[in-house]
């Protein structure tokens, strides 16, 4: 039985050629794989270690006012990792009421990048996410994002006890910042 493509010669020709090109391909991505790594990751690691006393489970109290009437008070628990060889922190927080139910939480990726000498959070909650550039402060951090009309600022540091202590502020304009979010965590492991 006679293949329909015999008759056609020049797909011998371009199915040669894509085969010849789909192994040089694969073997420059080898090649590429067994390449020193650049400076520029070792430049990238050793600038997230800046962030090393993030490193670790915490927990404490959170109060949470969204609006008028009594805040929210829960128990906030972080649990922040180096991933990637140290090339990345996974920052995972979550907020349980009394009862342990979770009322809030939420998944974060920070990163240092080379080229423009910036770090980078991306911050995801309730099928939403955020990118913002964070700000290395002395013994803590700071990012903001907009959400509508107003600007969310989130500052945290350590203070001299060694707590994580953070505070989420809302800015409207030329408004004086009504603060939304106040915690204070000890590092438990």
């Amino acid at each position: 039985m006679k293949n329909a493509f015999n008759r056609f010669p020049s797909f011998r020709l371009i199915s040669g050629a894509c085969l010849a090109g789909a192994l040089i391909f694969s073997l420059c991505v080898a090649a590429a794989a067994q390449q020193p790594g650049s400076n520029s990751v070792q430049i990238q690691r050793e600038a997230m270690h800046k962030l090393d006393f993030l490193a670790g489970r915490w927990s404490g109290p959170v109060t949470i006012q969204r609006g008028p009437g009594q805040p929210l008070r829960l128990t906030q628990s972080e649990n922040v990792q180096y991933k990637l060889g140290g090339l990345v922190l996974l920052v995972e927080g979550k907020s349980t009421n009394g009862a342990g139910k979770a009322e809030f939480s939420a998944l974060a990726t920070i990163s240092y990048d080379d080229a423009t000498s910036a770090y980078h959070i991306r911050a995801y909650n309730n099928g939403h996410y955020v990118d913002s550039k964070l700000s290395l402060l002395p013994r803590g951090f700071s990012w903001s994002f907009p959400a509508g009309p107003v600007r969310i600022v989130n500052t945290m540091h350590l203070t001299a006890k060694g707590e994580w202590q953070e505070v989420s502020d809302v800015v409207m304009g030329g408004a004086a910042p009504r603060r939304s979010v106040r915690m204070l965590l000890r590092h438990q492991s």
